[in-house]
């Protein structure tokens, strides 16, 4: 459910989350199963994080009973999984402030004014946001969204296309050998012949190079030449040599991301880098109710890994509760051989 608060008016439930990538919708899963209503507020346009982002069609290995699973997948049966608990989602939206209010409960404003009201705050926002590094060229901005793109959301846009990838790391050589076979044709710029991506990926696109499958230039992007936001080709120069054209009509720029921890850096919490520090007994900060999972938290020995976040996820939800419910028991039940637990999951039947 995508809601837009009416404007200043606190929306009051039990925990916010900021953040909706894998992290923070497992968050809901296990939020839900100790009945407690959640609110998350993301600034993409969509829920699953860097997976729906950056990687949506990247498989990834290291998922727990998943061999191979895409971003995209993962994030789908996320969404799946947390239907029965009915999270609202506030996205395109940027947690602003953070207030303590007298009641004791948490109060989110976002850039659009959603007011949002809870006795827990979960911090799920992974490294911050995520903005991608965009070259110095004049003009840029006139092509983006139509010919000039940062992230592959869906292959299929790029079939048929005459493709210029920009870069040198792990994107720009996974994106070029997952492109080429769609593409009408494809080129690779870097400005040096050292490639910061996997040995294996290097070799593959030498190879295609030598084949004449694909072209690689060792050069710099000097202009962009189009008009109406449509690429028509591309200005680059080779180290001392005269500049020449790339015709091209669509360039993917992968030249990395800039984090920006955002706004949350004025919620007033310790930070240590950038992340914030937690305990492992809770996963809650310094600041009673408002807790950190995923890759914004920090304590000795963390893993940067998606597996870790949905651990955390779980311990924290129990802290959740007592501060949610603090006249009620806490009772710990297994979603094997709870009815109660089936129940809100709508398994009961299949279970009996």
């Amino acid at each position: 459910m995508n809601e837009a608060s009416p404007k200043n008016r606190s929306i009051v439930t039990d925990v916010i989350i900021i953040g909706a990538g894998p992290v923070g919708l497992f968050a809901v899963f296990e939020l839900g199963l100790l009945d407690m209503k959640v609110h998350l507020v993301d600034i993409l346009d969509k829920p699953g994080g860097q997976c729906a982002e950056l990687y949506p069609e990247k498989p990834i290995y290291d998922i727990p009973g998943f061999p191979v699973i895409s971003g995209q997948e993962l994030t789908d049966n996320l969404m799946d999984q947390i239907k029965p608990f009915e999270p609202t989602f506030h996205l395109g939206q940027m947690a602003e402030k953070c207030e303590k209010l007298d009641s004791g409960n948490w109060q989110i404003t976002t850039d659009e004014g959603t007011v949002l009201e809870a006795p827990v705050l979960v911090i799920a926002a992974g490294g911050g946001s995520f903005v991608p590094k965009k070259p110095s060229i004049p003009g840029l901005d006139d092509y983006e969204g139509t010919s000039v793109f940062y992230a592959v959301r869906k292959m299929d846009k790029f079939k048929g296309k005459n493709i210029l990838i920009a870069g040198g790391g792990d994107s720009a050589l996974d994106w070029t050998l997952n492109l080429q076979p769609l593409a009408n044709s494809l080129s690779l710029i870097h400005r040096r012949d050292d490639f910061r991506a996997a040995p294996d990926s290097v070799n593959k696109m030498r190879a295609l190079v030598s084949e004449g499958k694909m072209n690689l230039h060792i050069a710099d992007i000097k202009g962009l030449n189009g008009s109406g936001g449509q690429l028509e080709s591309m200005t680059v120069q080779k180290k001392g040599e005269e500049p020449y054209e790339i015709d091209c009509d669509t360039l993917l720029a992968f030249y990395g991301l800039t984090m920006k921890l955002g706004p949350i850096a004025n919620f007033g919490l310790n930070l240590h880098e950038n992340l914030i520090p937690v305990d492992t007994e809770k996963f809650e900060t310094d600041t009673q109710g408002i807790f950190a999972i995923g890759d914004i938290n920090h304590y000795p020995g963390k893993l940067k890994l998606i597996l870790s976040g949905f651990h955390e996820s779980a311990l924290m939800a129990q802290q959740a509760f007592r501060i949610v419910y603090p006249d009620k028991k806490l009772r710990f039940q297994y979603t094997t051989s709870s009815s109660s637990l089936q129940e809100k999951l709508g398994v009961s039947d299949k279970a009996a």
